[in-house]
């Protein structure tokens, strides 16, 4: 099914909602952009104006550790900023009502829990905290981008001197394992899969809401473009997500 009316769209999903009874929401920028959070891939978003600083190069090179810091630096205040939309918002509620069984999602910017989620798997980290790669020590971001931005050094890890970096998977760099297999196991027992603002071609997270479709879970798939697992969806919306969450609320 394939609509673009978002009044049938949400009807059709608050009837899922309801009935459902191990129902995932899986987020990408999309839900990210209507809270103010620019797409890295689009004109004018941090890809396009920086080179990418590979995992490998963060761990061997002092110089590409400071571009890392400096591009990161330059977006935290769009992170720090943002606030949650009514889709992070709706999406929290339902967990709370017990709706909702969690959110897999592939931002960083913290804002699923800032609305107020409390299961959330984060399969490429977050920007809100710091880690070391050599103890695993890890702190609130804020604190240290404040410091590289006064002294334009990168910071060490005041328990052993170690590389500090953003708690986010940088290319190159393996997907948390743990936060993997449970998003793996999610879809398996999903009976509803959500998939949100998501152009669904990274992978491994891209092969989530095939995953849930091929165990017999109900796909809905709502982005403003077409996605390549449109055709396995029970449901596809063309529409900004706010616009299909708003009629959600008030049906």
């Amino acid at each position: 099914m394939q609509t673009s009316d978002a009044q049938q769209a949400a009807k059709q999903i608050r009837e899922w909602i309801d009935t459902s009874t191990f129902a995932v929401a899986f987020t990408g920028a999309g839900i990210s952009t209507e809270s103010g959070i620019p797409d890295f891939r689009s004109p004018g978003g941090m890809w396009s104006k920086y080179r990418t600083v590979y995992f490998d190069e963060f761990c061997e090179s002092t110089e590409a550790r400071h571009e890392y810091w400096r591009q990161k630096s330059e977006a935290h205040r769009k992170f720090a900023d943002a606030e949650p939309n009514v889709t992070h918002r709706t999406l929290s509620a339902w967990e709370a009502s017990g709706k909702l069984h969690g959110v897999i999602t592939q931002n960083i910017d913290g804002l699923h829990q800032q609305a107020g989620s409390e299961r959330v798997q984060q399969l490429h980290g977050t920007a809100r905290e710091v880690c070391c790669l050599d103890c695993s020590w890890h702190d609130h971001i804020d604190r240290w981008v404040k410091e590289f931005q006064k002294t334009d050094q990168v910071p060490e890890c005041p328990k052993c001197g170690g590389r500090l970096k953003h708690a986010t998977v940088s290319f190159g760099q393996p997907l948390p394992a743990n936060v993997l297999n449970a998003s793996i196991e999610w879809a398996i027992q999903s009976d509803l899969f959500l998939a949100l603002g998501s152009s669904l071609i990274v992978e491994p997270a891209a092969s989530l809401p095939r995953i849930a479709a091929s165990g017999g879970a109900k796909l809905v798939i709502i982005n403003r473009d077409e996605t390549p697992l449109d055709g396995l969806a029970s449901l596809t919306v063309r529409a900004a997500l706010g616009e299909v969450f708003e009629v959600v609320n008030d049906s």
